[in-house]
């Protein structure tokens, strides 16, 4: 299994939602990071089981229960999560991210 690697705004992306939800519920933030987790496995396990989503390779995974989406590129060395973006809000903002 490749290495997985978050650029430094997916990492704070997932923070913020994770405090986000844990102000609106107790262990809802955590609830988020579990479910986050399983997903970074899930692409480890198989990363071209998710669909391609630009020209430049860039592959998509819905999180089950909450309204985000990973973005990530599978790259010779490991996998680059670019984002964890949110459904609803500010669509496409994250794609001029790059491995840093």
């Amino acid at each position: 299994m490749k290495p997985v690697v978050f650029h430094s705004e997916a990492q704070r992306e997932i923070r913020r939602a994770a405090a986000y939800y844990e102000e609106q519920r107790q262990y809802l933030g955590r609830e988020l990071r579990i479910e986050v987790q399983a997903a970074v496995l899930r692409l480890q396990q198989n990363p071209r089981a998710y669909p391609v989503f630009d020209r430049h390779g860039t592959r998509r995974l819905v999180l089950h229960r909450f309204p985000f989406t990973l973005y990530f590129l599978e790259l010779e060395a490991s996998l680059w999560i670019a984002a964890m973006a949110h459904h609803k809000r500010r669509p496409g903002y994250w794609i001029g991210r790059r491995p840093e």
